[in-house]
């Protein structure tokens, strides 16, 4: 077992992260980074996790889903710091994501200048608005989902 000025307190861990005490608590939960308990059931937490929680708060901000960062750290060791070649790799891997993002932003550009050009704001029509939209085929007006399609709401 490490020295104890070598772990870090779940209140320490969140503090120098910036995060709340139960995002700690449950990023471990999750199997994304991993405590150690004392002899009174303590968790002391490496260092290094400060490190994957800084990712997990950079892959949040990109829109990643936890359960990819998890697959992602999967492949990372739990017993000490990254190396530079597993940060690249995870690099090069959100990047991707990164560019699909921006052709989707790019593209509801397109369709919000487009919306704005045509000026319909049509639920019927518009596929900005009211993007496929199947019962929109049938005509105006509302639609009733047939009886086994309902959900009943006091079930």
């Amino acid at each position: 077992m490490k020295a104890p000025t070598d772990l870090l307190t779940v209140g320490e861990v969140a503090r120098r992260a910036g995060i709340a005490t139960s995002a700690v608590r449950f990023y471990e939960d999750r199997g994304l980074i991993t405590s150690e308990r004392t002899a009174g059931n303590q968790r002391r937490y490496r260092r290094h996790v400060l490190r994957r929680i800084s990712l997990i708060l950079v892959a949040k901000r990109m829109g990643i889903p936890l359960s990819e960062v998890t697959e992602v750290f999967a492949a990372l060791p739990d017993d000490r710091m990254p190396a530079k070649r597993d940060w690249e790799r995870i690099s090069r891997r959100w990047a991707g994501h990164l560019q699909a993002r921006r052709r989707e932003i790019e593209e509801l550009e397109r369709e919000i200048t487009g919306c704005i050009g045509c000026g319909c704001l049509s639920l019927q029509r518009c596929r900005v608005l009211n993007p496929a939209d199947e019962l929109g085929e049938q005509g105006t007006g509302p639609r009733r989902l047939p009886q086994r399609d309902q959900q009943r709401p006091f079930d």
